[in-house]
């Protein structure tokens, strides 16, 4: 039991990281700050370079060693291609408004953090109506209420994936959940940057963007939460294990995951955020840590 409560904060840790980013766009002149490149391109560096290298393999032996060669290898190919389909799934069920991982420019966020300044043409009329205090008869207020809860929910159904990837790769083996908390936390900070731009035009609230950006990250704990317990009781054993094929084809699938999450929203964000070859110098520090890490594990 204590690998679980050790898995479950380490998927904590990775979550709350959205109110680290949260503070930044409160308190930041700019939010195309080149560490945020190179930390979300670290990111997806080991992130890319566990999934290809050790979560993958995991899985495959896992399969192999229950279903044989070349069954175990099919299995395995197709919890990858399957994880990819899942979030991908996940992903486009989000309107591109809401997507926390969606960057958002300096011209957006500046009202955050600076009460005078203007807000953007493109936020909604009714959103400015409310922030400039102008509120008729509270429809304004119900109709941004409704977009906030909304965006929040898919915030929340987004993060879900991310936090059960985080979980099992702790729960299989500590020192690799470790290297993957840290990389989904990096993550996890500029997606609560551009978790407060969304909230805060829907509410005009700073205090209610910032709760609700940390709030997004905690789907990630309870999202892993509920997949364990869901997996314990329907395929886990007596002793409440969970079989080692079922674990591999979850390996299959976090592989996959990961490399969609990578691909499709670490770089695109790492390159909104840095200059030059931000992007590359970070993927490729993440790699070589995370070889490193896994060398001196051996």
């Amino acid at each position: 039991m204590n690998e679980v409560w050790f898995a479950m904060g380490l998927t904590l840790f990775a979550g709350l990281a959205t109110g680290i980013g949260s503070i930044i766009a409160f308190t930041a002149k700019r939010t195309d700050y080149r560490f945020l490149s190179v930390a979300t391109g670290f990111s997806a560096g080991v992130m890319l370079y566990v999934s290809f290298v050790e979560i993958f393999f995991k899985g495959l032996e896992a399969l192999t060693a229950r279903y044989g060669d070349p069954l175990g290898h099919w299995i395995n190919t197709a919890s990858f291609f399957g994880g990819m389909a899942l979030i991908g799934v996940i992903d486009n069920l989000i309107p591109s408004a809401e997507n926390p991982h969606e960057p958002h420019s300096e011209e957006e966020t500046r009202p955050l953090h600076n009460e005078s300044a203007p807000l953007p043409d493109r936020a909604p009329a009714a959103t400015k109506a409310c922030v400039m205090g102008i509120d008729d008869h509270g429809v304004h207020h119900r109709k941004l209420m409704r977009m906030g809860v909304f965006t929040a929910l898919a915030i929340g159904i987004h993060n879900f994936p991310e936090g059960l990837a985080t979980f099992l790769a702790a729960l299989q083996d500590p020192s690799l959940g470790i290297a993957i908390a840290v990389a989904v936390a990096l993550h996890n900070i500029p997606e609560g940057i551009s978790v407060s731009v969304p909230i805060f035009y829907a509410t005009g609230n700073r205090q209610k963007a910032f709760l609700y950006s940390l709030l997004s990250g905690l789907a990630e704990p309870v999202g892993a939460g509920i997949a364990y317990l869901g997996l314990r009781f329907i395929v886990g054993s007596q002793n409440g294990l969970i079989p080692s094929e079922v674990m591999g084809i979850l390996f299959g699938g976090v592989a996959g995951i990961m490399v969609y999450i990578s691909l499709d929203e670490l770089l695109p964000t790492s390159r909104a955020y840095g200059k030059g070859h931000d992007s590359l110098l970070g993927l490729v520090a993440g790699m070589i840590v995370m070889a490193l890490s896994l060398l001196l594990m051996k």
